[in-house]
């Protein structure tokens, strides 16, 4: 693997890639830009020539950066070999799954969202087994709780001026967080994450968790383009219907 980084501590990356390179290989080289504004989200980009992951530096100097590198490397694997996952177009499937239906644009937005939480599972199921997950699991909660505490509460007649978690789509972040610990048997049933888990849903009446959780940790280990495709069309039809059971069948 042929790994490049500019603007920053190279060793987080360079470590994900003498890890990552025991198991797999890239045959494209990677190019690492670490962005000095703390608001650049981590963005991977693909061509011909390479591979290109942006990355704040408050991200890439966090203890979070060697499992985020070893994440992004195994997005780059799937790229490379055509996983259905990296190659369905994620326009397509939201089509498929919305033709005949009015949808806000925030549930739209949120569909995407879900979409990258499909691929998210996939890739976490390549560096998984090659780093321990504990890094992750206080990651994965310490978003929920932040996104539970923020979750907006209405007051009759007044316009909300200020950002908050929106309740529906936290819940499906719940559900993605708690079927990636399950499925890779993360946490025991007391965790934490469960609690924070089912105050996000009691706040989402509309999403199933148990439902949602199941379309994630349910995913085929290798599906073929046509599973997938399904598998995220369900996913969509569920959610903007605001009934998973039924719009799944």
């Amino acid at each position: 693997m042929d790994v490049h980084v500019r603007g920053g501590p190279a060793e987080p990356f360079l470590g994900a890639r003498d890890l990552f390179s025991t198991e797999y290989d890239l045959e494209r080289p990677v190019t690492v830009r670490i962005e000095q504004s703390p608001d650049e989200r981590t963005r991977v980009s693909h061509d011909d020539h390479g591979h290109r992951l942006t990355i704040s530096r408050q991200a890439a100097t966090s203890a979070m950066a060697r499992e985020l590198a070893l994440h992004e490397f195994a997005h780059m694997h799937h790229h490379e070999r055509g996983h259905p996952s990296h190659t369905q177009s994620t326009e397509e499937a939201i089509f498929l799954a919305l033709a005949g239906r009015s949808v806000e644009r925030r549930k739209l937005t949120h569909c995407y969202q879900i979409a990258n939480h499909m691929k998210d599972v996939y890739a976490d199921d390549v560096w998984m087994a090659m780093a321990p997950g504990d890094k992750l699991v206080g990651f994965l909660e310490a978003s929920l709780a932040a996104a539970v505490a923020d979750r907006p509460v209405e007051q009759p007649g007044w316009e909300r001026l200020t950002p908050a978690s929106d309740p529906e789509i936290t819940a499906v972040n719940a559900a993605f967080a708690l079927a990636l610990c399950e499925r890779h048997d993360l946490v025991g049933e007391g965790h934490r994450m469960y609690d924070l888990a089912h105050a996000a849903a009691h706040d989402a009446a509309d999403v199933d968790l148990a439902e949602f959780k199941r379309h994630f940790e349910s995913l085929s280990p290798d599906p073929d383009e046509s599973e997938f495709r399904k598998a995220l069309v369900d996913v969509t039809r569920a959610y903007a219907s605001g009934d998973g059971e039924r719009a799944a069948d």
